[in-house]
């Protein structure tokens, strides 16, 4: 007789630590695990980046892991194969290529959002194994401008700054950047800095005024562009009121004088008007410069994504060389990276035109020096093809076969309809990718299964130069290989030694040699102190900064000590700038600047952050910012679905009035793409035109028309399941128990209950009510709601939340139907746009609990809990509080607010 094994299970917990998988910040991350599955997330609290801090995107990335949308195995023309079939198929085309037209008939385009290791094989594979300059990476679009800037400037790619810099500073200057939204965690340890330094002086400098203006003593809203201008105006300024660092100039910078000589036109008044701000407003921020015993100029992409872009970084780098303001605590020209391994790519190769290691790949010693490491039969002795020249080379025929890894290029890069053309010509498309779905594997000849964070095992550098392990939490999605293994198939196929990895720290072993081979101090990336770490020394790998120096660990994380540069003479370069405007102008058919950027709660083009119910909750779709004078004149309204109309595209979205944006500007965010929207990516509107030092594409200034898109019927759908729509304008919300699509019609459709009938094809009880302003129709399944839709001939708003909410009821009431069909949702969920993801708080409560007396932040958090959490909602908390606190006559106290 057997009994039954009647003891309990044991649930076994554990903690896991990885990083973050979005923005170059690099923020810690602490994974709980009951029975291997990922159950709870926050901060990492010893982690040097964040410190336990997360923005509402890294608090939310477990709900992004799903296994929706996934790639489960390889494709060849759509059909599944096996992974030896598929990576038989790449190797032999890409060798029959190389065979018939040459090493530079292939191409790897590859992204930010590789760990080193993956980037290092891709690099090595294409450079020294294939023998071509032609890998490049969406990093061309984020920060190849800085890479230019900072090696212009100081002879290698070294951000000179760390983010306790951000904390040590007296006067912090964000130009051409969101920080608030695009890189949050460190907006809050900049707004910490200020409330314990009463004496911190923040300038923020942007076209637009952003939540990071919320932050600012002082707000330069200047013309889209003139940045440059502004910083040559500061260097004279500093040398005609001798604010400078003669001797730090004589000392250690070569150039001074061809720099001074460039910028003596730009006087005060000049600056004044170039950049169309009060002439007040320019002398007040040089003499603040000027005076300050500390300063950081903190940029990102508003400097970057320029047709002389690397000429702004050097105006930046300049003003800081002239003062001395530089190499000390709180003091630098700081460029904040946009992706989570930017800089690992930067550190590797990534970059079409350079070698590893921070070697120059037109350089013969540098070229002999990664050869004879790497022991391969070639090596790439000139730059290969950029982001935007390499699609055009495909589209001319030249460029053969090529693989993306990780990116959208479809969605991210400019002109789309360029790059279209080219993938649709190109007789080889290799996509690796985690998703099944996007923009770009549409245009996929062979799709590999790629893993996901979470899945992925090696190493990231963020923007301050340290490095973190990216741990794997769960194993590889059913059929998914990590990058690196699907290209050391590929090159072992192709026939190549040198790519038989087992695992990522046998890389990493190898990368960290080449940063100390030959060097002998003459680089100051030099990871030879994690040289020889065993397998459980690299899986345990804490954070840390390079450079990493055997035998001198005085020297981690310092670089350019005692002053000394990388240059051949050690000393830094002044670089003459002469202000270009950008090349995309305005004129009688397309008066309008397009600016373009990051939102809150989405991150690039939605493929990880669109499957977050919570993150798609603070903004739900497009829009079109326009200015009050610029709307009026065109008879534009709130909500309006306008048209942005440029040379190379168009698309359609909702208007948002606001004088955020100056009159003759507008603005639309990046990261809608086909997917989600019929209409509305905004990198179609921008020309390929880049930065001619860089190649980095202008992304932030394109000339468009608005007109008022002439639609006659609109529809809201709410439907239990996805639904195949077709129609003149189009986008998709995904709810928590529903999908919710907004469509608008050239021509309006007559039979709406068989229309929605035909459209979902659900068999159920359908009902359907004409109002005087609506069409409301509604289909019961098994007493649940399975459909909902709202059809007039003006747009209707229509609670997601509420409606999402009946979807999730086992049983309507008759009240509940009642409602439905009269489209009047409950008092709970007319209250106003969600402002705090994590607690899901509406604006109205908000706004009543002001009225109440809450009149700081920290209040409103104690009251309502908004802000609490990830802190990404703080800055428009502080907006409503100014908006709507009064006490007597007395105005709000904005340093208490921050």
């Amino acid at each position: 007789m057997t009994t039954a094994n009647t003891s309990p299970t044991i649930n076994k917990t554990s903690l896991k630590q990885t990083t973050c998988a979005y923005c170059g910040v690099g923020c810690g991350v602490d994974i709980s695990l009951l029975n291997n599955v990922p159950t709870k997330l926050e901060g990492m609290r010893e982690h040097p980046a964040n410190f336990g801090r997360l923005c509402v995107k890294g608090t939310h990335l477990l709900d992004t892991t799903g296994s929706d949308n996934r790639l489960t195995s390889p494709l060849i023309n759509n059909q599944a194969v096996t992974w030896d079939e598929a990576t038989d198929h790449v190797a032999n085309k890409f060798n029959d290529v190389i065979q018939k037209h040459g090493p530079d008939a292939v191409a790897f385009y590859v992204s930010g959002q590789l760990l080193t290791e993956d980037y290092y094989i891709a690099n090595k594979l294409m450079k020294g194994y294939i023998g071509s300059g032609n890998i490049d990476t969406n990093s061309r679009l984020c920060m190849s401008s800085a890479v230019a800037g900072y090696k212009r400037a100081f002879g290698e790619d070294v951000v000179p700054c760390t983010y306790e810099d951000l904390e040590q500073t007296e006067l912090l200057i964000l130009i051409g950047s969101n920080a608030a939204w695009t890189h949050p965690v460190l907006y809050q340890r900049m707004e910490r800095a200020k409330q314990l330094n009463p004496n911190m002086k923040v300038v923020v400098i942007d076209p637009r005024k952003t939540d990071t203006a919320e932050l600012a003593d002082t707000f330069l809203n200047i013309k889209p562009g003139s940045d440059a201008a502004l910083y040559n105006g500061l260097l004279n300024y500093l040398n005609e009121h001798n604010h400078l660092d003669t001797q730090f100039i004589a000392q250690h910078t070569n150039g001074f004088e061809s720099a001074l000589q460039e910028v003596q036109k730009w006087s005060c008044e000049a600056v004044s008007d170039f950049c169309d701000i009060a002439i007040d407003q320019v002398t007040e921020f040089y003499a603040l410069f000027a005076n300050s015993p500390s300063a950081i100029s903190f940029y990102s992409m508003g400097i970057n994504q320029s047709s002389s872009g690397v000429d702004k970084c050097n105006a930046i780098i300049n003003a800081h060389l002239a003062s001395g303001k530089l190499l000390k605590p709180g003091s630098g020209p700081f460029s904040i990276t946009g992706q989570p391994n930017a800089m690992g790519g930067r550190e590797v190769g990534g970059l079409a035109n350079q070698l590893a290691a921070h070697l120059d790949i037109e350089n013969e010693a540098h070229q002999s020096l990664v050869q004879r490491f790497w022991l391969s039969p070639t090596i790439a002795n000139k730059a290969g093809s950029n982001a935007i020249d390499m699609f055009d080379e495909i589209a001319a025929g030249k460029i053969k076969a090529v693989w993306i890894m990780a990116t959208n290029p479809m969605v991210s890069l400019p002109n789309n309809a360029a790059i279209k053309k080219a993938l649709e010509t190109c007789e080889l498309v290799v996509v690796s990718d985690c998703i099944a779905k996007s923009d770009t594997l549409k245009f996929a000849d062979v799709a590999f299964p790629s893993t996901g964070w979470g899945e992925k095992n090696g190493t990231v550098t963020n923007s301050e130069r340290r490095i973190s392990r990216q741990r794997p939490l769960v194993a590889p999605y059913s059929g998914a290989k990590n990058d690196w293994q699907i290209m050391c198939e590929v090159a072992k196929k192709m026939r190549f030694e040198g790519f038989d990895f087992t695992d990522p720290s046998g890389i990493f072993e190898e990368w960290a040699q080449l940063t100390d081979f030959e060097n002998n101090g003459s680089r100051l990336l030099n990871l030879s102190g994690l040289v020889g770490l065993t397998k459980s020394q690299y899986d345990n790998l804490k954070p840390i900064m390079w450079p990493v120096v055997k035998n001198q660990p005085y020297k981690n994380g310092q670089v350019f000590t005692n002053n000394q540069f990388s240059t051949a003479d050690k000393k830094a370069r002044f670089i003459p700038i002469t202000p270009q405007l950008p090349v995309q102008q305005t004129s009688i058919d397309y008066p309008f600047v397009m600016n373009s950027g990051r939102i809150r709660d989405q991150w690039h083009t939605m493929s990880r952050t669109g499957k977050s119910t919570a993150l798609s909750s603070h903004i739900t779709r497009p829009y079109i910012e326009i200015n009050p004078l610029d709307a009026s004149k065109l008879a534009i309204k709130q909500n309006d679905l306008i048209s942005a109309i440029a040379q190379t595209g168009q698309v359609t979205a909702h208007a948002k009035v606001t004088d955020a944006v100056r009159k003759g500007e507008c603005f639309m965010p990046i990261h809608w793409n086909k997917q989600f929207a019929s209409s509305a990516t905004v990198s179609g509107l921008y020309q390929s035109v880049v930065d001619p030092l860089s190649g980095q594409a202008e992304c932030k200034h394109g000339a468009v028309n608005i007109v008022k898109a002439p639609f006659v019927q609109y529809m809201q759908l709410f439907a239990k399941n996805e639904l195949v729509i077709n129609s003149d304008f189009w986008l998709k919300v995904n709810a928590s128990n529903c999908f919710n699509y907004q469509l608008a019609l050239n021509e309006p459709q007559s039979d709406l209950l068989y229309y929605c009938q035909t459209l979902t094809g659900l068999q159920g009880q359908w009902s359907a009510m004409n109002t005087a302003k609506a069409m409301h129709v509604q289909c019961i399944q098994n007493d649940q709601l399975a459909f909902v839709g709202v059809i007039s001939n003006e747009q209707k708003e229509i609670s997601l939340e509420w409606i999402n909410h009946l979807f999730a009821e086992p049983l309507l009431t008759f009240t509940q139907l009642q409602s439905l069909l009269y489209a009047t949702p409950d008092e709970e969920f007319t209250q106003g746009v969600q402002v705090c993801s994590c607690f899901k708080v509406r604006e109205q409560p908000i706004i009543n609990a002001i009225k109440n007396g809450a009149n700081t932040v920290e209040q409103l958090g104690s009251e309502l809990k908004c802000g609490t959490n990830c802190g990404s909602c703080k800055t428009q908390l502080s907006q409503l509080i100014k908006q709507h606190y009064k006490a007597g006559s007395s105005s709000i106290d904005v340093a208490v607010v921050m």
